[in-house]
């Protein structure tokens, strides 16, 4: 049986919980505000404006994933406001996990992705079968490859990929942080997470 992902990670300031379903009206004014600020990097809103019901059925199938222990796709939160979203994501059958997010384009430059991505590795690492956590990017977005670097990972170099947003040149970026490398590592200042 596969092990469920965390449903809920926060420290002192930062909540990343899974989306439910009755946040379908605060899921749905956050995608819309944020359309054209994500519209270069993410290929999920080509698809948009999606309609509540949609996003509804949308919310579903995520609790689904989760369920199935498959991905996780959460809200970034800093007390009720909306300020990005992450999760994780099952890659096949390797011990490994993929953290990806996205900051709502009027709270950037607060370090919210590089927060959040600093809990979902503690948290994969809390996993019993996770030896690696990843984040990939595409080459022509710099400031999602901040994170990473601010973090720590290893970049593992570029590869040629399919280009699926307008925003991007088609060269994947790939950084890995493994388990032993994590709990080695010291970040100054940064209180541990509660996961749960």
């Amino acid at each position: 049986m596969v092990e469920r992902l965390p449903e809920l990670v926060r420290d002192d300031e930062l909540v990343i919980r899974l989306w439910k379903p009755d946040d379908v009206e605060m899921l749905h004014r956050a995608v819309l505000r944020n359309v054209e600020h994500l519209r270069p990097w993410m290929p999920w809103v080509a698809l948009e404006p999606l309609t509540i019901e949609q996003r509804a059925t949308l919310l579903e199938e995520w609790q689904d994933n989760w369920e199935s222990g498959e991905g996780s796709p959460m809200a970034m939160l800093v007390g009720e406001e909306v300020v990005g979203g992450t999760g994780l994501t099952r890659r096949g059958d390797q011990p490994s996990l993929e953290i990806g997010y996205w900051v709502d384009v009027d709270h950037q430059g607060h370090g919210h992705a590089t927060r959040a991505a600093r809990l979902l590795t503690t948290a994969a690492f809390a996993l019993g079968r996770v030896t690696t956590v990843e984040i990939h990017h595409d080459r022509a977005n710099v400031r999602s490859g901040r994170v990473p670097a601010r973090l720590g990972y290893q970049f593992m170099g570029e590869h040629p990929d399919e280009k699926v947003a307008p925003g991007e040149v088609g060269i994947d970026c790939t950084w890995r942080m493994t388990r032993q490398e994590w709990h080695q590592a010291e970040l100054p200042g940064e209180g541990g997470p509660k996961v749960a």
